[in-house]
Order: structure tokens, then sequence, then C-alpha cells
């Protein structure tokens, strides 16, 4: 029996009425911001991801590669590891400098994990709001993913803030060598936490306000505001950094949304310039997203600010799937053919289907179906026989057409 690959999975039937259903949502909701939907090649030049560093290298060692000698240049290309890096690609080669655009998308991105243990084909649902750089735009995208996450009837969901520019700036100022401050700043991004442990080690000048920050977490803007003398005092012209924390933090606490401020989790892309937003369910973060003004430039754009993120299939899947993957029942029509009735039987179908109702063949012998009207063909020239399953009566109708038009009418559709 041959298996499938490790570390990629199969989706079943009811998986499939759940991944529809929450990509349905969330294309749903995106158009009522004004998201136009798109979706870019799974196949990308390796170089766009390694342009001017987008991809972090802990990152780029597991992407999946392979040269194109069919494109007859040989260039190396890549099962895209990231959506993001693809969507700036396409604003800058499509849309005007200076235009403001916004995009969604659902799509699948491969990372390599040696494990074979983790999910190596991930889906995800994604916004890219490109052209703008307030506060506000950055609380857009905040309040378009949790009126997906408040659709999906997901309790319970936590916002965490981190801001990769004031994260940068303490690295700078921490008195290692730029390599060397890059090497952790990249641990973070990765998911490290514990990397942030090395700052205090190489600077006894931010020990102090690391602890502070790093040691406790804020619930408000009021918690970076307390911070921002100290952070000024330390910074010096860095500290406008934190300025943007706290009016994106303000803007998020303005909609009704409570946030926690966690410097330290930093996870992210290499591209993020300042805020970054985690979506969190208990331990799990199920999406989340940030602010990266230098990407469009680094592609060879003329330059815009831009922030977007991403929900994560596999995690929304796994906590709405019981209730979204159930059959609808009463929703179709089941048709139990008899004898000889095979073309006569797919004949009535299509006419059903033309008016549209939705339809279930049933095989041959099989009694059961989740349907409230079940027609019945015999092989002569009877007609058709119809039950409906919540008053166990019968009619008789002639033609095809009389019996849509009366399933048509009891079912809502006329």
């Amino acid at each position: 029996m041959i298996q499938r690959c490790q570390g990629f999975k199969d989706l079943s039937a009811p998986e499939m009425k759940a991944f529809r259903f929450i990509e349905t949502v969330f294309l749903q909701a995106a158009a009522g911001w004004g998201y136009r939907e798109i979706r870019t090649p799974t196949i990308e030049y390796l170089y766009l991801f390694t342009s001017a560093g987008t991809l972090t290298p802990g990152k780029l060692r597991r992407t999946y590669s392979f040269l194109d000698w069919d494109g007859w240049s040989g260039e190396r290309v890549v099962l895209k590891p990231d959506a993001t890096i693809p969507a700036a690609r396409f604003y800058s080669c499509t849309v005007p400098a200076g235009t403001v655009a916004r995009y969604s998308y659902v799509t699948n991105t491969f990372m390599f994990d040696a494990t074979g243990k983790k999910t190596r084909e991930r889906w995800q649902l994604g916004a890219e709001l490109i052209g703008s750089g307030s506060p506000e735009a950055d609380g857009e995208l905040v309040a378009l993913a949790m009126e997906v996450i408040e659709r999906l009837a997901i309790p319970g969901v936590r916002i965490r803030l981190s801001h990769s520019g004031l994260v940068r700036a303490l690295l700078e100022k921490s008195g290692m060598e730029a390599e060397e401050h890059g090497r952790i700043f990249d641990e973070l991004l990765d998911g490290n936490e514990k990397a942030v442990e090395k700052i205090k080690e190489a600077s006894p000048e931010l020990s102090r306000v690391l602890g502070l920050m790093l040691g406790t977490t804020g619930k408000s803007a009021e918690y970076l505001k307390n911070l921002k003398a100290m952070l000024d005092e330390v910074l010096g012209d860095a500290g406008k950094v934190i300025d943007d924390f706290i009016r994106v933090a303000e803007t998020v606490q303005s909609l009704g949304y409570e946030c926690e401020i966690n410097l330290a989790s930093a996870k992210g892309y290499e591209y993020y310039t300042g805020i970054i937003f985690h979506l969190l369910s208990g331990d799990d973060i199920i999406g989340g997203g940030g602010r990266y003004d230098n990407l469009i430039g680094l592609l060879g754009g003329a330059g815009a600010p831009a922030a977007g993120f991403g929900l994560y299939m596999d995690h929304l899947m796994r906590i709405t799937g019981r209730r979204t993957s159930k059959p609808a029942e009463g929703t179709a029509v089941a048709i139990k053919a008899g004898s000889n009735t095979g073309a006569a039987t797919l004949n009535l179908a299509v006419a059903l289907r033309r008016e549209g109702l939705n339809v279930v063949i049933l095989p041959g012998g099989d009694e059961t179906a989740a349907c409230r009207f079940c027609v019945e063909l015999s092989s002569g020239d009877d007609g058709y026989r119809l039950r409906d399953e919540n008053s166990s009566e019968y009619r008789l109708f002639g033609q095809a057409g009389q019996l849509a038009v009366y399933l048509s009418s009891e079912m809502g559709f006329a």
C-alpha cells in the first residue's frame, strides 16, 4: 500500500466541508472590507525570497527548492514558503506606484521539517493592505481578522502585540556586532523567545530595561506609555518606534479589543518593520501578521508602506471542524433508481439540478439518505413517486417538470 508523503495530509469530505465553510466566511468578510481576491503561483523564483534578506536563514534552509531546467534559464525555484512576499511581488509588478491595494487570498505554503511529524504544507487565509502606513491601517487588519474569528464563533481569542522596530532598536543599542544582533533577531523571528536573554548578557546597560520589559507583559497602551520615558533615555532618537507602538495599541483598544503587550513574542518574518500581532486560542497561535514597509522596495518596486496577516487553516479546522463538518440534512433530493432505470435516473437528476436543487442518486438497494424528499423511479412509464420523509406521504408526478416545480416550491427555490 502506497502511503502519502510524511508531513502532508489528505482532507476527507467532512474536512473539506469545514475547509470550504471557513474559506467562505473569510472571503465574504474580506470582500466586505474591500479586499479583492488574488492567487499567486505555487512555484516562485528562489531569489524572490532571498532579496535583501526577505526571509530568515532558518526559514530559507527549510524551503523546497530545485532547478527549473524546463525554463531554459536553469533558475532555482521554490515551492513558495510564504504568501506575503508573492503578494508584494504581484503589487510591485501590476499596480501603479502610490496606489492603495487590498488583497485577500487562500493559499498553501511549503516548509520542510526534518522530523516529518510537523505539517509541511500549510493552508492559510491572508489579507494584505498595501499603500497605507497609518495605525488605522494596522487596526483595520486586526478588525478584519477578529471579524472572521467572531463569525466562526471561536471564543476566548487573545491579541498579542509586539513591535519589530522596537526589537531591532534595542538590539542595535546592545553593543553587539551587527552580525550577532542580526542573528539573535532572526532567532526571535523564528520563535525562539529565549534568544532575548543573550541581549541582557551582552549589554548590562540594557539589562534593567530588558528585565522589566521582557519579564512582564502589559495589558494596554498605558503599559507602553509608562515605559516610554525610560525607553527614550536608552534608545535616544530611535525612541520614535515606541510612539508608533503606542499609537497602534491605542487603535486596537479603541476597537474594543483587549491586547497583551509582549516584546519577547516577536515571532514573524525578516521583512517586518513595525507592529507584529498574533491571535491566540489557548496556547495555540491561530493567526498573525505585521507591518512590512520596506518589502515592496526590496523587491524592486517604488516602495510602499504595507501590512498584512494570515489565519492558519489547520488550527481553525481543528477548532471549528466538529460544528461545520456535520452534513446539512434536508438540503438535497434523493433519487432512488429501480432496475434498468440508469439513464432515466440521470436525466431526472440533470433536470432537477437545472432548477437549482441539490441531488443525491442512491445506489441500488440503498434505503438511507439524509434528505427530506426521496424520488422513486420504476422501469415502466409510470412517472415519479415522491416521498416526503417529514410527513411520510407520497405524491405521484407524471412529468419531471411538474416534480421540479413542486420541489422548488417546497424547498424555497421558487
